[in-house]
């Protein structure tokens, strides 16, 4: 059984379990909740498209996927994999999706300053909130998903209940602890691919100064959803720490 979804499946109770598409899920291998995985995300990442249109910006699509490519080629799980997409939006913004789908708004990238380190950074962690299955969860806990899924197979309700409740539920940040393991992953992921973790410290700790700045310059809720930039330079900085002293030894 894979673990992942047998978290998901404690954690989200009996009633959930029995819609059909989990109980396949659970049942089969992790392979196959994987892939039941991947065709949530899909029909998901179908509607994300339609409410906030790709951006008209191949280059930076190119640059999303080297740098993304690269930092799944690290994942140890194979069986996984990952799409990255520019949308568009006036907000700094990144979410991921079941199944791996990654997006982040162009105005994300050009606050990166098209550094390629710092978006290593982002998509590390949103990488993270799939690989720990956090993304899987957000879904299948939603009250109204629960109850669809009980009458149709889950993909038939998808489309619709994201329509419904907005692309601002996946925008939203997770708990404390799943945004500080999040940030843990994307890191190790950052530098197992041969991308300055330091990056990452140097990110939050320049969007800390514009946040405090006289011109109040606003982040957006990507930002201001997630735990303070100090406790995160903090976490990430210790995890830094233990690097060193593994490489010293």
């Amino acid at each position: 059984m894979s673990g992942l979804f047998y978290n998901l499946g404690r954690k989200v109770g009996p009633k959930v379990r029995k819609a059909k598409w989990m109980w396949q899920s659970v049942t089969g291998s992790e392979a196959d909740a994987i892939k039941v995985e991947y065709e949530v995300g899909l029909d998901l990442a179908r509607e994300i498209r339609q409410q906030l249109g790709r951006s008209q910006e191949p280059q930076t699509d190119q640059m999303l996927n080297e740098i993304g490519n690269r930092l799944a080629d690290r994942v140890a799980n194979k069986s996984r994999r990952f799409s990255f997409e520019t949308v568009k939006g006036s907000e700094p913004n990144a979410f991921a999706l079941p199944g791996g789908f990654i997006f982040v708004t162009q105005s994300l990238v050009e606050l990166c300053r098209y550094d390629q380190n710092e978006i290593a950074c982002i998509l590390g962690h949103e990488m993270a909130h799939v690989i720990r299955g956090h993304a899987m969860n957000r879904i299948v806990s939603n009250s109204a998903i629960a109850v669809a899924s009980r009458a149709a197979p889950i993909r038939g309700v998808l489309s619709g209940w994201l329509r419904k409740v907005g692309v601002q539920f996946l925008e939203s940040a997770y708990s404390k602890d799943l945004e500080s393991e999040a940030d843990r992953l994307g890191v190790h992921l950052v530098a197992a691919a041969g991308y300055e973790p330091g990056a990452c410290v140097q990110l939050f700790s320049r969007l800390a100064k514009l946040k405090s700045s006289p011109g109040q310059f606003d982040l957006g809720s990507y930002f201001s959803s997630h735990p303070p930039f100090n406790v995160r330079i903090e976490n990430i900085k210790l995890q830094l720490r233990k690097y060193q002293q593994q490489a010293q030894q």
